[in-house]
C-alpha cells in the first residue's frame, strides 16, 4: 500500500549560516558575511564588504525569496532599509530575528547538489541538476529527467568516477564538470560525519570568472544521532517550521504533523505507521503520526491528547493502543483525565488490547469515547466519526 504522507524521521534544522559554517570547516568556499540581528548592524557590516550585499532571513523555511526575505543592496543604505523591511517580518507563521549579510555574487549559472536518504532503496542518494536556484521538488515534478540521480554503496561511499558520470548527466558545462568534485566530496563528508538527512547546496553558483562557490546551504540532521555531536547544541533553538511540531517536541512527545485530520495516537513506532495505512485504506487522511511510546502512563496520554486538539484540522481521533510494557487502564486514566480538561466535541475512537484492558475498558465505559475491538473496526468507526461531524 502507497503512502502518500511524508516519512516519519525527527530532524534539528539549522540555519543557512550555521550550515555554511560547517561546509567552510571542509574547504567549500562560500561568500563573506556574517549574521546581523539589527538593522544597525546590517549597515555595519556592509561598511566592512564594501561591495554590493545580499540581506537573507534566516528562518527554518523555504520560499524566502518569493516571501521578501532575500533582498540585494548596492550600498549601506539600502542594506539598512532591506534589514529593516526584513527583520520581524512573518514567513510562513515564523518571525525573522536575525539576517545573513554576505557579498552578493556575480551569478552566471546555478546548478542543485544535495544528498539525502532513499528509503525505499535504503541507499543515500545523491543529486546534482543544472537547474538550480529554485526548489528541487518543482524541478523532480516538472522535470525530472533534468536531475542525475545515484545511490551510493555504503561501503564504497563517493567515487570519483561516479562524480563524473553524475556531471555528464546533468548537462553541466565543462567549467562546473572541471570544478564540481571536491564540492560533491564535501557534501557526502558533512553528510556522513554529522548524521544528516539531507544536506544540499542550491544554488552552487558558477562565478562570471568561471569559480565555484556555496551561495545557499541547508543541513538537516538526525535527531537520534545529536548525542554523538555535542558541538551542535549551540545550533539548537525552538523555532521550528510547524508550531504544534515546536510544543510536541517541548512535551517530550514524538510527533510528526500530517496533512490531514485524523489525529492518530498510538504505541510504538510500528503501530502508529500501520494505524495511518489502515486509516488511509478506510478512506481518512491521518491529520499526524504520535507514539507515546512504551509504558506511557496517564500524564503523558493527557499531553499526546491535548497537542493533537492543537490542529485545527483534526475532525476525530483514533487511539490504537496495544498493552504490553504500556497498561491499558494508564492510557484509559490519561484519556479521562485529558478529557475532564480539555472541552471539545471532536469524536474519539478507541482500540485499546492488552495488560489491565478489562480494567482500561471498565474506566472507559461511561466516558463519551466510541470503542471499538478492532484495528479495521476502529479505523472505520474514526473516519466515519470525522466525517460526521
Amino acid at each position: 500500500m502507497g503512502r502518500d504522507y511524508r516519512p516519519i524521521r525527527t530532524t534539528m534544522k539549522i540555519h543557512e549560516y550555521q550550515a555554511k559554517e560547517i561546509f567552510a570547516k571542509y574547504g567549500v568556499p562560500i561568500p563573506s558575511g556574517r549574521v546581523a540581528h539589527d538593522a544597525a548592524e546590517v549597515r555595519k557590516i556592509a561598511e566592512e564588504i564594501g561591495k554590493p550585499v545580499v540581506v537573507k532571513a534566516q528562518v527554518h523555511a523555504g520560499g524566502r525569496g518569493k516571501a521578501g526575505g532575500i533582498k540585494v543592496a548596492k550600498t549601506p543604505d539600502e542594506a539598512e532599509a532591506a534589514a529593516n523591511a526584513i527583520l520581524g517580518m512573518d514567513i510562513k507563521g515564523l518571525t525573522v530575528e536575525q539576517v545573513l549579510v554576505e557579498e552578493a555574487i556575480d551569478i552566471q549559472e546555478e546548478y542543485y547538489i544535495g544528498i539525502t536518504t532513499d528509503r525505499a532503496a535504503r541507499r543515500n542518494i545523491v543529486m546534482v541538476s543544472k537547474e538550480g536556484g529554485i526548489e528541487i521538488e518543482e524541478v523532480a515534478a516538472a522535470t525530472p529527467e533534468k536531475i542525475a540521480r545515484l545511490h551510493l554503496d555504503p561501503a564504497l561511499g563517493l567515487l570519483d568516477f561516479q562524480i563524473r558520470q553524475l556531471a555528464y548527466e546533468a548537462g553541466l558545462p565543462k567549467a562546473a564538470t572541471k570544478g564540481i568534485g571536491p564540492f560533491l566530496k564535501a557534501l557526502y563528508n558533512v553528510y556522513s560525519d554529522y548524521d544528516c538527512s539531507l544536506a544540499e547546496i542550491n544554488p552552487l553558483v558558477l562565478t562570471g570568472e568561471g569559480k565555484l562557490i556555496a551561495a545557499d546551504a541547508k543541513i538537516n540532521i538526525d535527531d537520534n544521532a545529536l548525542f554523538r555531536h555535542p558541538d551542535l547544541a549551540q545550533y539548537q533553538e525552538a523555532q521550528e517550521d510547524d508550531e504544534i511540531e515546536a510544543e510536541a517536541h517541548r512535551r517530550g512527545l514524538t510527533y510528526v504533523r500530517l496533512d490531514g485530520d485524523i489525529g492518530i495516537i498510538g504505541n510504538g513506532a510500528g503501530l502508529v505507521m500501520t494505524t495511518l495505512d489502515v486509516v488511509q485504506r478506510e478512506g481518512g487522511q491521518p491529520a499526524n503520526f504520535l507514539d507515546i511510546g512504551g509504558g506511557a502512563k496517564a500524564e503523558v496520554v493527557r499531553q499526546a491528547i491535548d497537542t493533537v486538539l492543537l490542529d485545527p484540522n483534526v475532525k476525530g481521533i483514533f487511539f490504537n493502543i496495544f498493552g504490553g510494557i504500556t497498561r491499558v487502564d494508564e492510557v484509559a486514566k490519561g484519556i479521562v483525565a485529558a478529557l475532564e480538561e480539555v472541552k471539545t466535541d471532536v469524536p474519539m475512537v478507541a482500540r485499546l488490547v492488552g495488560t489491565n484492558e478489562e480494567e482500561g475498558r471498565k474506566i472507559l465505559s461511561e466516558s463519551a469515547l466510541i470503542p471499538a475491538a478492532t484495528l479495521a473496526e476502529a479505523a472505520e468507526k474514526a473516519v466515519a466519526a470525522a466525517r460526521g461531524r
